[in-house]
């Protein structure tokens, strides 16, 4: 670590859902530069950040705290302007449009061209484990475990032509895919797509910090954050 390096500060929204887990896996990282990890509840906690994390939980009760605290605005500020990561619900969020929504919408925080289906996988019972293919991490040979848990699946790419280009991260295999979500050729892209990149973004349908494997987390402060900050 180089210690007379500024202190890059990392939030975590931290209004609902499993932000705990991401702290501890940012507290495990090794980093080349120091970082400092704030839990966002207030304006005041936003304004600190350099980067943020947006953790799974359930998607329209974050959407709903952040209005009532009077972040949804300034969250929407911040993304169009630092990199953030969302996991499973945060990834919801970060779409720029949902299906298979709860009657009166989902508010969304924008800043990945994409359309993302809610519980696209079903329901509880249809959470699972499973092995992805990874590019970009550490050990890129050693499988990832995927924990996904009422996951979002993403359905549609969609950049325009000056938008940044959409990096695939992660992929699951297509007979893992539900029938339901399966295309004629058995391809399921972009379904089978569980971690994308687009510009300073990072996005993962299932949770990385739900497991003892921190590389997301040392990919997406490596890879997105460190690089904005001079």
């Amino acid at each position: 670590m180089v210690v007379d390096a500024p202190v890059v500060v990392i939030g975590i929204l931290a209004l609902q859902g499993a932000f705990v887990e991401h702290q501890d896996s940012l507290e495990r990282l090794n980093l080349s530069r120091p970082i400092e990890i704030v839990l966002v509840r207030t304006l005041e906690d936003l304004d600190r950040c350099d980067a943020l994390i947006i953790p799974g939980g359930e998607s329209t009760t974050i959407a709903l705290l952040a209005k009532l605290s009077g972040l949804l605005e300034p969250l929407r500020r911040f993304v169009s302007q630092k990199p953030v990561w969302g996991t499973c619900a945060g990834a919801i969020l970060l779409a720029d449009s949902v299906t298979n929504t709860k009657r009166g919408g989902q508010e969304v925080l924008g800043g990945m061209s994409i359309t993302i289906a809610r519980n696209g996988w079903g329901s509880q019972l249809e959470s699972f484990e499973g092995d992805i293919t990874v590019s970009g991490l550490k050990d890129p040979e050693v499988p990832f475990k995927g924990v996904f848990i009422r996951a979002p699946v993403v359905v549609e790419l969609k950049p325009k032509s000056d938008d940044p280009p959409i990096q695939v991260i992660a992929s699951l295999s297509p007979e893992l895919l539900p029938p339901a979500l399966q295309s004629p050729d058995h391809s399921g892209e972009p379904k089978t797509c569980v971690a994308l990149r687009q510009g300073l973004h990072l996005l993962t349908t299932f949770h990385p910090e739900l497991t003892n494997d921190h590389r997301f987390h040392e990919y997406f402060v490596r890879e997105c954050v460190f690089p904005t900050i001079s």
